[in-house]
C-alpha cells in the first residue's frame, strides 16, 4: 500500500440542499451551527454556494453567510464555492471579497466558477452560451483591479471597467479595495468534467483544482492528469497538497447504520434530486463511471457502492485511503453538508469523522 505523502486537511461543503417545506431562517441557522461545530472541532475550511432562485439550494449570496460566520468562528478558512461569475459585475465581486477578507481577518478562500441554475440564467439575463466567456474575463478584471491602481481601463466583451474623468486621488476617490492577503486569497475553480479548457487556464494561473462530489474515481484521477499536464504546459508544476476532492461522507457506530441512513435520509435524497436535476437538462453523462456505463445504472445505488462513503470509522478510513491512491494525492477531503432532517446523525457524523477517521489518515 502507497503511503501519502501529503498531510490531509479536511473542509465541509454547503451547497446548500434543503427540504424546501423548512422554513429559510431554520436552514440558515443550522447551516451556521455546522459552521462553529466544525470550527470547533478543528476543521480547515468550510465552503458556501451560491443559488439565486432555488427553494433547495437557498444561500443567494455566500459571502453575506460567510460574514456572520466569520463573526461566530476563529481559525476556519471560509469561502463562497464558487461565486457564479457570470451574473455579477466584476468590480463588485472585486470589492466585495476585498472586504470579506478584512472582516475575517484573513481567513478568505475564493473559488470562482459558473452558476448552473437555469432560472438563474434567465433572471440575470445571461445567455448559457456565454458562461465561459463571462467567467474568464470576470476572473482577469477581477485579478488586474487587486493588482493595480487607478485610473483603469479594462474593455472586455460583456464588461467595460472606465475610472478616469472623475479621478480624485487627493479627495480619496478612484481605489478600488485590495484583499487583505497579498496578492490575493487562495483561488480556486470547480470541476466536474475530466478535461475542460477552463480546467487548463486555471492550472496556467496556477489556481486549484476543486473537484466536484458526485464525480466517479475515474473522472477524478484523468482531472487531476489533465490539470497537472496543463500546469506543465505553462511552466507551472501542479501540487497535490493544493488539490480539493469533496465527498458525500456519512460516519455512524456500524457501517451497516451507516449505508442504510445514507440510503434513507437526505444524502439518498440529495443525489436523487440532483440526477432528477440532470435528467431534466444536460442529462447523467457528466456523473456516470465512464461512457460505458448505461443511464439507468447511473442512480442510487451506484452512488453508494462507489462514490459516497458511508461506514464505521475503520470503514470510512480504508476507502479514502483507497480513494487517494486511485485517484492521486490530494490535499483537502471537502465533506458535503446535507439538510439536518436528524441533527444528531449528521453532528455525530462530523465529530467520528474528526475525532475517529481523520487520526487514521495523518
Amino acid at each position: 500500500m502507497t503511503q501519502s505523502t501529503c498531510q490531509l486537511k479536511t473542509g465541509m461543503f454547503v451547497m446548500p440542499i434543503h427540504d424546501p417545506a423548512k422554513p429559510l431562517s431554520q436552514c440558515l441557522a443550522e447551516d451556521m451551527q455546522l459552521a462553529v461545530q466544525c470550527d470547533q472541532l478543528g476543521m480547515d475550511e468550510f465552503w458556501v454556494g451560491e443559488h439565486h432562485s432555488s427553494t433547495v439550494e437557498n444561500i443567494v449570496m455566500p459571502e453575506m453567510f460567510l460574514a456572520k460566520a466569520a463573526a461566530l468562528t476563529s481559525s476556519i478558512r471560509l469561502g463562497p464555492a464558487p461565486i457564479c461569475l457570470q451574473y455579477h459585475h466584476p468590480v463588485h465581486v472585486a470589492n466585495r471579497l476585498a472586504l470579506l477578507d478584512h472582516l475575517s481577518d484573513g481567513r478568505l478562500n475564493v473559488c470562482f466558477g459558473p452558476g448552473a441554475i437555469p432560472t438563474d440564467m434567465e433572471v440575470y439575463g445571461v445567455d448559457p452560451a456565454d458562461t465561459a466567456g463571462r467567467v474568464a474575463e470576470s476572473i482577469e478584471m477581477i485579478m488586474q483591479i487587486w493588482s493595480s491602481d487607478p485610473p483603469y481601463h479594462l474593455p472586455g466583451t460583456f464588461w467595460n471597467i472606465q475610472m478616469h474623468d472623475q479621478l480624485d486621488l487627493e479627495m480619496g476617490l478612484g481605489p478600488l479595495h485590495k484583499p487583505l492577503q497579498q496578492p490575493h486569497p487562495p483561488i480556486s475553480v470547480p470541476s466536474i468534467s475530466p478535461q475542460s479548457s477552463g480546467l487548463a487556464a486555471a492550472a496556467a494561473q496556477g489556481f486549484s483544482l476543486f473537484s466536484h462530489h458526485m464525480i466517479s474515481e475515474e473522472t477524478l484521477a484523468k482531472q487531476w492528469s489533465w490539470y497537472c499536464s496543463s500546469a506543465e504546459q505553462a511552466g507551472r508544476q501542479a501540487t497535490p497538497a493544493n488539490w480539493r476532492v469533496s465527498r458525500n461522507i456519512l460516519v455512524a457506530e456500524t457501517t451497516e447504520q451507516a449505508r442504510q441512513l445514507a440510503r434513507d435520509n437526505s444524502l439518498g435524497a440529495c443525489i436523487e434530486y440532483i440526477l432528477k436535476l440532470t435528467r431534466r437538462g444536460p442529462g447523467v453523462g457528466m456523473w456516470k463511471r465512464n461512457s460505458e456505463q448505461a443511464d439507468d445504472d447511473c442512480n442510487l445505488d451506484y452512488f453508494l457502492d462507489e462514490v459516497i462513503i458511508a461506514g464505521d470509522p475503520d470503514h470510512v478510513a480504508d476507502r479514502i485511503r483507497q480513494l487517494r491512491e486511485r485517484v492521486g494525492d490530494f490535499g483537502t477531503l471537502v465533506l458535503v453538508a446535507h439538510d439536518w432532517d436528524d441533527s444528531q446523525t449528521w453532528q455525530r457524523s462530523v465529530e467520528l469523522f474528526q475525532h475517529d477517521v481523520l487520526p487514521q489518515l495523518i
